[in-house]
């Protein structure tokens, strides 16, 4: 049995930041456990989109540190984040929407987000391929971008590695007890124990908490991401480009795009196997936005899990009644993005080194209380 100061369950983006800002706190006895490997779960298939536009306060918060992070992320961390900031276009085709964006830009620019209201005519000046016959006007930040996930979670792994944190892969969590004042965390290639475990584990969160009977609201939903073949028809310094009614998005990766939007229909699950008979729909939908793409062929695709909860916000907190059990899961498709703020804050809230207003928002209670505020800019 190992012992260890600090359990992190999930070596994802949440996890290695977590346990990286743990170390340069001071804190260097962290092991993280990781049923396969780094950034295997909703990590590796994720977008890499980063953004400041969100309807909540916190949200944008979590957003605008975390941009600055990334920004000096090759100085902080000794990687390359390959964080492109290109810009962030979402469009609006309908009067609530607009109405929205609106509400929410002067929310964001109070904050100090660089948001701005644009014309149809102004986003096709942006994208001059993108048909705006629909389109009612579009909120632009040009200081939001995407970064390399790969880049990003090995980064923070090789830090946090640096500074003595031990990373156990094909280490799958079986059963977790509580003796005393430890908790004892059972794998598959043996035990280890800690006064503190802080469940980071994605999609699988749910079932993580259900080992100490707690009941963790995140529901694994399947995201697609589909690869065009080589284009020219969008700049390389394309914007990350959201269709806000639908969700759909695109933006450019090498030399061609990738694209996806969520499926209404897509059940609750663990699948992360390509569902080809949901590209006739999405075509339908990208060749509407970007006409060109009908002529365009579809190379490769995969499929990753987002972790949703009722109020597209992440979980992050003590869990009342047991102590030193942490969560910071369920991010409903913005972990990767706030996952230098995230990291930082639960890293705090663990080592009490710093006040934690920002969570108040994201605790577990919320659900219980019927107290939460809907993130509405969810894709």
């Amino acid at each position: 049995m190992k012992i260890t100061e600090i359990i992190i369950i999930g070596a994802g983006v949440i996890g290695c930041s977590i346990a990286y800002h743990l170390a340069k706190m001071g804190c260097h006895d962290v092991i993280i456990l990781e049923r396969d490997y780094i950034g295997s779960g909703s990590t590796e298939k994720c977008a890499g989109g980063i953004r400041q536009q969100f309807s909540t306060e916190t949200n944008v918060k979590l957003s605008i540190e975390s941009v600055r992070f990334f920004e000096r992320f090759e100085a902080e961390i000794s990687h390359h984040a390959d964080f492109r900031q290109n810009g962030y276009l979402m469009l609006a085709t309908t009067e609530d929407e607009l109405e929205s964006f609106r509400q929410n830009i002067a929310l964001q620019r109070r904050l100090g987000a660089e948001v701005q209201l644009l014309s149809p005519q102004e986003a096709k000046e942006i994208v001059p391929r993108l048909n705006i016959g629909d389109v009612l006007g579009a909120a632009y930040c040009p200081t939001d971008g995407y970064a390399d996930p790969y880049s990003v979670v090995q980064g923070f792994a090789s830090a946090a590695r640096e500074l003595r944190t031990k990373i156990y892969q094909e280490t799958e969590v079986t059963d977790i007890k509580k003796t005393g004042q430890v908790w004892e965390v059972l794998t598959k290639k043996g035990g280890f124990q800690s006064p503190i475990v802080v469940i980071a584990s994605g999609a699988w969160s749910g079932k993580i908490g259900k080992m100490v009977g707690l009941d963790i609201p995140v529901h694994p939903s399947r995201r697609h991401i589909f690869v065009t073949a080589p284009l020219d028809a969008i700049r390389k310094d394309n914007p990350m480009v959201v269709d806000f009614h639908n969700g759909f998005w695109f933006r450019r990766e090498g030399p061609g795009l990738i694209f996806g939007m969520r499926n209404p229909d897509e059940p609750e699950g663990f699948d992360t196997s390509v569902d080809w008979s949901f590209l006739p729909n999405l075509a339908e939908i990208a060749s509407h936005r970007l006409p060109f793409l009908k002529d365009i062929g579809v190379v490769r695709a995969q499929a990753g899990l987002h972790e949703d909860t009722p109020d597209a916000n992440a979980i992050i907190g003590k869990v009342p009644e047991m102590d030193g059990l942490y969560l910071a899961c369920g991010f409903s498709g913005h972990g990767f993005m706030h996952s230098p703020a995230v990291g930082r804050i639960v890293a705090g809230l663990v080592l009490e080194k710093s006040p934690t207003p920002e969570l108040l928002p994201f605790t577990l209670e919320r659900f219980k209380l019927k107290t939460y505020q809907k993130e509405r800019y969810f894709i």
